[in-house]
């Protein structure tokens, strides 16, 4: 063991002499010279073992390990971006972040639990900039700090930056903005490599590994009509974006399969059809008509709605002949919602107000027991802060309702399914009912206060209007046909390509599934532009325009791209590996650094559950490609830097490709 002999502390001093101002080399020392410090090792060893150390050793040991405590916060920081990268790799903004972490540590060291504000540049003075400075400033100030003003503290996050490829260049602007400019020759490598390995690289990386999308949600025994296009539709988006995110995600179509109406519908069926397992789709016909004549029958005939009333209560006993004829009519519902599905792309597995039914009593026993559920005016309830009506989970006469229904699916989903994110994509009107649901769940704790994981968010939309600004419907007040609506939309694309003579360039073949996947896409693109909460005019004539922000656009601009690859005559996949992109002309890197864009693009769109989020970011693609291949300057075929070009253009392709894929639109290669 060291002896503390030739490191004695004289009598401690008073402790003015030894005040430290860490902006001086020297703190303020008596006058004699210390003697020479001893190696660092041995002042460390004997902090180690509880030596007291001479004051002059102080500021000596305080400024080394300082150092030496910066730069293994740096090294550290930088190691651990480096086994980071990994999971923001093609996320810009995501890899800046963990340069500006570092920075702002150093920084501020005395400042916990900073987190770097990264945005896109809208300005000339850079591609993205960091915007803490001011939030930093109004925390530090009156604290002693060295600092003199937000646009130091911005020179500081600047100079600490650790060293990166990635960085071209800094600069501090206004109230300490700090600007970064992106290296072109990283940003180039960067495309090329996810040329190489794959856009999956690019994927966004949410903190959770199971999802529900509950979405379309249609009812039995009734037409899906326009109001079930934009569930469809919009949770289709949110289930890819959050696959492509390597999501498990359990796409659930809740069907409204449950219920007093089919006591009616399964009386009408056996007097309809006595030998009703021989009832088939043909054989009852318009399923909207026969609800219909049921719901008719129902309230005109007291007999019949005594039958139907105890029909109820035969199926929901177990009655085996309820039991088939209940399923039958399922039966028929699912082949004709399968009509739209199939046109759509749509893929669910469903898990319907029937599946639920049993799980029902003892979520609602274990909610009672926790003091949740009260006594109200002869049915159970659970009041809810802030809302002044209860949600009720038993009703008077002892049912059921869609609350007790919906909370045993939210206890599924959490407790059998592991679901640590569960998303409703209903109509804006059921907003306070999810409301309600998800308030119950956090006051029984099932899930938790605030925003954390495990969470439940409801996905709301608006109408779908017609040309007269009035809910969508036909001629004669009927809501539309979802199937009707599509078929009209393809068969509205069909009629223009063989208006452009593609009748007789293709074949059938290539005529139909264009068809399909523009008189398809278009629909959806429409919907999905806009933002979910607001109503939106449904034209066929704007929806299938080929210019402006439509499907049809950007569809051939897609196409056209295809094109100009294949005029090359050159294997793209080899130009891939032995060719490389170069991002010199200021329009070749203006379209470089959107494309990188495109990670951060789809995580904003995941979290904040809005598809046209993907929409504007794909259509600006589009226009800023035709900016980029219109100049002359940007020649392809034929120039000295083709085999960039022609990297760039397949880039491009790449990710307006992925975007279709996320929206749930089929690519075309050939106009």
């Amino acid at each position: 063991m060291l002896t503390p002999l030739t490191l004695l502390v004289p009598p401690a001093s008073p402790p003015s002499l030894f005040s430290f101002n860490r902006f001086s080399h020297f703190p303020f020392l008596p006058t004699s010279p210390p003697p020479p410090p001893p190696p660092l090792n041995v002042l460390l060893q004997c902090i180690k073992e509880g030596v007291k150390l001479d004051h002059c050793y102080r500021p000596y040991l305080l400024r080394v390990v300082s150092r030496r405590l910066v730069l293994a916060t740096k090294t550290q920081s930088i190691t651990t971006m480096a086994a980071q990268e990994e999971e923001c790799k093609g996320n810009v903004k995501a890899q800046l972040a963990k340069l500006f972490e570092v920075s702002l540590k150093v920084t501020v060291p005395n400042e916990a639990d900073v987190d770097p504000l990264i945005a896109a540049c809208t300005g000339k003075f850079g591609d993205y900039q960091c915007n803490n400075a001011m939030g930093l400033w109004s925390k530090i100030k009156g604290k002693g700090t060295q600092f003199r003003g937000p646009p130091a503290v911005g020179e500081a996050i600047k100079n600490n930056l650790p060293t990166s490829e990635m960085i071209d260049s800094c600069s501090v602007a206004g109230p300490g903005f700090v600007n970064v400019v992106l290296s072109k020759n990283w940003m180039a490598k960067s495309i090329q490599m996810m040329l190489i390995e794959g856009i999956d690289t690019w994927a966004p990386q949410p903190p959770v590994k199971t999802a529900v999308v509950d979405f379309s949600s249609p009812n039995i025994a009734k037409e899906m009509h326009v109001g079930h296009l934009r569930s469809t539709i919009i949770g289709d988006t949110l289930a890819r974006m959050l696959e492509f995110s390597k999501v498990k995600v359990l796409r659930r179509n809740h069907v409204g399969d449950w219920g007093t109406q089919f006591g009616m519908l399964i009386e009408f069926l056996f007097e309809k059809f006595p030998n009703f397992e021989d009832a088939t789709e043909t054989a009852i016909g318009d399923l909207q008509a026969f609800y219909k004549a049921s719901k008719q029958r129902f309230d005109s005939d007291p007999a019949f709605k005594e039958r139907a009333q105890q029909a109820v209560v035969r199926l929901q006993g177990g009655e085996e002949k309820y039991r088939r004829a209940w399923a039958q009519i399922c039966e028929i519902s699912r082949t004709e919602f399968h009509k739209v599905y199939q046109r759509l792309g749509v893929h669910l597995e469903e898990k319907g107000e029937s599946f639920y039914n049993p799980y029902i009593p003892g979520v609602i026993e274990g909610l009672t027991k926790q003091g949740l559920v009260e006594e109200s005016q002869g049915a159970r309830v659970i009041f809810i802060e802030g809302i002044n009506i209860p949600l009720i989970v038993v009703k008077s006469d002892g049912g059921f309702n869609y609350a007790s229904t919906d909370l045993a699916a939210l206890w599924y989903r959490l407790n059998e399914e592991k679901a640590e994110w569960i998303i409703y994509v209903t109509d804006v009107g059921q907003q306070q009912h999810f409301d309600m649901v998800f308030k119950a769940a956090k006051r029984a704790g099932w899930l938790p206060q605030g925003d954390n994981y495990p969470k439940a968010s409801h996905v709301g939309f608006g109408l779908v209007l017609g040309e007269d600004g009035k809910r969508f419907r036909t001629r004669n007040t009927e809501v539309v046909r979802l199937v009707d609506l599509l078929d009209e939309a393809k068969n509205r694309s069909k009629a223009a390509l063989i208006e452009r003579g593609k009748g007789e360039e293709w074949t059938e073949e290539e005529i139909e599934s264009t068809a399909d996947a523009v008189g398809y896409g278009a629909v959806k693109y429409a919907d999905l532009k806009n933002n979910r909460l607001t109503n939106y005019t449904f034209n066929f004539d704007q929806m299938l325009n080929d210019k402006g922000n439509t499907a049809v656009y950007l569809l051939y601009a897609h196409a056209r791209i295809c094109s100009i690859i294949r005029r090359s005559g050159k294997d793209v996949e080899e130009l891939k590996n032995k060719g490389t992109l170069v991002l010199e002309h200021k329009d070749e890197r203006d379209l470089g650094l959107h494309l990188l864009q495109f990670a951060e693009v789809v995580e904003e769109a995941c979290t904040n559950l809005l598809p046209n989020v993907v929409c504007d970011y794909l259509y600006s693609l589009s226009e800023i490609f035709s900016k980029f291949y219109s100049n002359p300057e940007c020649k392809v075929i034929g120039s000295d830097k083709e085999t960039s070009r022609l990297l760039l253009c397949e880039a491009t392709a790449v990710v307006m490709r992925k975007c279709f894929n996320l929206l749930g639109i089929t690519p075309i290669y050939k106009i």
